[in-house]
């Protein structure tokens, strides 16, 4: 297939769900009739620039017109001004990440029944949505170049950057909440519905984490549930990892499968696995709390019927072993230890 035509049906999918890339990429518009409104490319609050939202008149779905610019195009166009000063391998990419989150198989009543969370927790969800929908993608923020410095390339819609999160610096802070830019990564359940957000505020001056107490904050409910990559549709393995660029990592090494974050060794033990899946590879850290934690999940896939594989790093983390050894060197290692656990790989 030819460049122009991949892009070509990139467009076509996107223009198939320009409402949901609306309310993901465009918060702040609003719909009128069969038109996205918004105030211009980056996003800001207006009615200069309308997207269609479906065929019409012999007119395509994700065709969009600035009318204060006189700037149109199709959707690939419009993420570019969105994602700003990014390349259009990049631009695809982000693309391919928007349509690769397809939504969850439908889950047992049983079991949409028993996640229903209650009013007090509603209410911090409820915050969650709200926080995650005002960011922005992180392609060209402080977010990715926090990321990118770790040595990680593999990003997708489950993260998001917003420079003003509210902060307090300790748990015993009685001043007022300051605000600092984060990284956002939104926590679903297997329903694809937000439980919570995960928070990584950032120092502006270095590009790392910032130095304050605790710098990783979670929001909402991540008990069960994780952060998700998905690569595409109908997939049988999952990778299943604790820290976010841990598994990150893994999935840079590993950009075709599909990843899940639990953040936390704890919460690892604790996943809940989506319907359909057949394999699970449990990326663990290298310490006791990862292997309690691989221990405990692996014993409830078993009883669940649901095939399983660990992954371990050759130092502390799969962090470490990415910024130390590469990418290539990360990639042979992961494969090496999943075909010995019965992984078939083509090509040997």
């Amino acid at each position: 297939m030819s460049a122009r035509r991949s892009i070509a049906d990139l467009s076509a999918d996107l223009a198939d769900r320009a409402e949901s890339f609306c309310r993901q990429y465009f918060p702040e518009g609003r719909r009128q009739g069969n038109y996205w409104q918004v105030g211009d490319t980056s996003g800001a609050k207006g009615q200069s620039l309308a997207i269609r939202l479906q065929a019409q008149g012999g007119r395509k779905a994700g065709s969009w017109t600035d009318y204060a610019t006189g700037e149109f195009g199709d959707l690939i166009d419009l993420l570019q001004e969105r994602l700003g000063s990014v390349t259009l391998k990049e631009t695809l990419r982000e693309a391919r990440s928007f349509l690769g989150e397809a939504p969850c198989p439908a889950v047992p009543r049983d079991t949409q029944t028993r996640e229903q969370p209650d009013a007090t927790s509603s209410k911090h969800i409820a915050r969650t949505r709200k926080l995650f929908a005002a960011g922005k993608p992180v392609l060209g923020t402080l977010a990715a170049t926090y990321l990118q410095g770790r040595g990680i390339t593999r990003l997708g819609p489950a993260l998001r950057y917003h420079p003003r999160v509210f902060l307090r610096h300790g748990t015993d802070d009685a001043d007022p909440p300051q605000r600092a830019p984060a990284l956002l990564a939104k926590i679903t359940d297997n329903r694809g519905q937000i439980t919570g957000c995960a928070r990584f505020y950032l120092d502006p001056s270095t590009g790392g984490l910032a130095e304050i107490e605790s710098p990783k904050r979670i929001l909402g409910q991540l008990h069960g549930h994780a952060i998700r990559f998905w690569y595409g549709t109908g997939r049988t393995d999952l990778i299943v990892g604790e820290g976010l660029e841990n598994t990150l990592s893994v999935g840079t090494a590993l950009p075709e499968f599909d990843l899940a974050s639990c953040l936390t060794a704890t919460h690892l033990g604790l996943f809940i696995p989506p319907p359909g899946i057949e394999r699970i590879w449990i990326a663990r850290d290298n310490d006791d709390a990862g292997r309690n934690a691989s221990m405990r999940l692996r014993n409830q896939l078993e009883s669940l019927g649901i095939a399983c594989g660990e992954l371990v790093p050759t130092m502390g983390d799969f962090n470490d072993d990415l910024r130390v050894f590469g990418r290539d060197a990360l990639r042979q290692s992961l494969l090496k230890a999943m075909k010995k656990q019965g992984l078939a790989i083509e090509g040997g």
